[in-house]
């Protein structure tokens, strides 16, 4: 084998070695038939509800938020409105 060979050689087997990898941090791997699959973390379902649970926790801050910054807002608009009266 040459060096121009060589040269292909791990060149072929770095790109396969990526591809594999990429497939595998996608999640998906091929079974004894060929067939391939999504590997499922046990750890999503608990994401997902945390996720929807923190997501509800910021619809409610922001509910608040707003609801303090209109009092706020009406509060001030008071106050001009005794200060030009």
């Amino acid at each position: 084998m040459g060096p121009f060979e060589m040269v292909v050689a791990i060149v072929l087997i770095t790109a396969i070695a990526g591809v594999m990898r990429a497939r595998y941090k996608a999640g998906i791997i091929e079974d004894e038939n060929g067939v391939e699959r999504r590997i499922v973390d046990p750890d999503a379902g608990r994401m997902r509800e945390e996720i929807k649970q923190l997501k509800e926790r910021i619809a409610v801050l922001e509910r608040i938020a707003t609801d303090k910054g209109n009092r706020l807002e009406q509060e001030i608009e008071a106050l001009r409105d005794s200060t030009h009266s």
